[in-house]
């Protein structure tokens, strides 16, 4: 069954990451690896079955393979999950025996902060392998990403309004954001400091109280957020919101946010596009994270990271163009940018097999 699913999904390597002693039960998915090593997060979720969690790391880590070509790095995708509850399982342990794991690996998969992780659980896979990124500065690494990917999001934007209104001005405009987590909050402080109307709502009642409070947003319900009157839908949250039940309500000219696979299905996308509504493909908004972190392995600079994350404004402006030329949905024209690219490399490299690891050039590894 799972080699059926592999071959389906084009995967290269599952690896199933297992101690007893201190609790760990993991899953890495390399998808891809034409354009360099396998780069993506890790989550900590307490999934209801092992079954769902593999086809949760199958699912995000081919989503990183067509993020990181779309961005334009030489990484190919990959990701990796902890079976777990992040709020009551974490321990230096078991982020430890995980890091070993990824080391065995030999650079064929490089780690990241996810949905569960942050920087502190990222410091204890850091003193197993070198193979990991979101590490805090003063190991040479750039901290939480957070900022980075809301920042790239604003630039996805800017070329969503331009596209669908002829102005980049996001005060003009209302906006629904799903998730106020932190990328999510960070988006928001974004929209506000262009005195955009900003609508939101979480699951996390305190989370949205802060964005009330300190930003003047306006909070809503968690099912009200798909009927308000925003010219803008932005799902920060986790993916599939956007599907039969929810489309059907929307009021928005635009769906632009910063969640992975936002889209139920395809023919949600397609028919998005038959109401006239212009999507920005997720992955293509949302790479500034891993735009970030992807310069940790050659030596972090954030003027570097900021100039090289306002290029998700042209890979956006590039991927309407191709859906406008060829009469496609935008989430197809993404994909189509990402398989050429992936193609035309594929015809120099060979699979990256781990034997010339990456640089990661100005770190130290805690002891």
């Amino acid at each position: 069954m799972i080699f059926e699913t592999i071959a389906r999904t084009g995967h290269e390597e599952v690896v199933f990451c297992h101690n007893q002693d201190v609790g760990l039960k993991a899953i890495i998915a390399v998808h891809n690896t034409v354009l360099g090593p396998a780069l993506g997060g890790l989550r900590m979720w307490p999934y209801k079955s092992e079954q769902e969690a593999v086809n949760d790391v199958l699912r995000l880590s081919r989503g990183m393979t067509y993020k990181n070509a779309v961005a334009g790095l030489n990484l190919g995708g990959g990701k990796a999950v902890i079976i777990g509850d992040p709020g009551k399982d974490k321990s230096e342990a078991l982020f430890r025996a995980f890091g070993r794991f990824v080391n065995s690996l030999n650079g064929r998969y490089i780690t990241a902060e996810d949905v569960g992780i942050d920087v502190n659980d990222m410091e204890w896979v850091f003193r197993e392998t070198q193979f990991v990124t979101g590490v805090h500065q003063v190991h040479g690494g750039s901290g939480d990403p957070s900022p980075f990917t809301a920042y790239g999001t604003l630039q996805g934007l800017l070329a969503s309004l331009n596209a669908k209104f002829g102005s980049e001005e996001v005060g003009r405009h209302a906006y629904a954001v799903q998730g106020v987590g932190h990328v999510g909050l960070e988006f928001v402080k974004l929209l506000r400091e262009h005195d955009a109307k900003v609508f939101v709502t979480d699951i996390n009642r305190e989370a949205v109280q802060r964005c009330v409070d300190e930003f003047g947003c306006e909070a809503v319900g968690i099912d009200e957020i798909y009927d308000v009157d925003a010219d803008v839908f932005s799902p920060c949250a986790l993916g599939g919101t956007i599907n039969e039940q929810t489309l059907e309500r929307l009021k928005c000219k635009v769906i632009c946010g910063a969640a992975n696979n936002q889209l139920a299905t395809d023919a949600i996308g397609d028919e998005v596009q038959r109401r006239g509504i212009l999507y920005a493909p997720d992955y293509a908004v949302n790479a500034g994270g891993v735009m970030n972190i992807s310069l940790e392995i050659d030596g972090y600079n954030r003027e570097r990271a900021m100039r090289m994350m306002r290029t998700i404004y042209h890979n956006l402006t590039r991927i309407f163009q191709i859906a406008g030329q060829e009469g496609i949905p935008t989430y197809l024209a993404a994909d189509r940018m990402a398989e050429e690219r992936i193609a035309t490399i594929g015809k120099l490299r060979l699979p990256h097999m781990g034997n010339h690891a990456p640089r990661f050039e100005g770190r130290m590894r805690g002891q």
